[in-house]
């Protein structure tokens, strides 16, 4: 969101900086990224996105997750209305799993999250290796800097 220059101001809902920080929409905010900011529910949002899968090929797809910690995203994705499960009645029963029309509305921000890290992964990795290099020498602050 740009915000027009001078101004508090964002043009895209009218509402100011002050009104977008206000506690209750923090909590909003909160509550969802909790949900589609974790790592495996982006990664299973980002296999779904080319179509239904059964539970086997998420597992192998998203690779070092556990059966339960996959169990546990995908309930929590569909209780959140971004998944649908569907059974079908054979032995054994098949078990697919696809993104609703909300789910799919997560994809292009997801993507652009992805994109944005891969972009930057350098710089942040040169940064956190000058941080701990830098943390590692003055473990203790300085008399002057305090």
């Amino acid at each position: 969101m740009d915000t027009q220059e001078g101004t508090d101001v964002i043009p895209a809902d009218g509402l100011s900086r002050q009104e977008l920080a206000a506690p209750a929409r923090c909590r909003v905010v909160s509550g969802v990224l909790s949900r589609v900011g974790d790592k495996w529910s982006v990664l299973v949002v980002m296999l779904l996105s080319h179509g239904p899968k059964r539970f086997s090929e998420l597992k192998r797809g998203v690779g070092s997750i556990s059966q339960r910690m996959l169990t546990l995203t995908l309930r929590g994705l569909e209780r959140d209305g971004l998944v649908t499960r569907t059974v079908t009645p054979t032995i054994p029963p098949r078990v697919d799993y696809a993104l609703t029309p909300l789910g799919h509305s997560l994809r292009e921000p997801v993507e652009a999250l992805g994109d944005w890290a891969l972009r930057h992964h350098g710089s942040i990795e040169a940064s956190r290796q000058d941080y701990d290099r830098r943390a590692g020498r003055d473990d203790e602050p300085s008399a002057a800097g305090t």
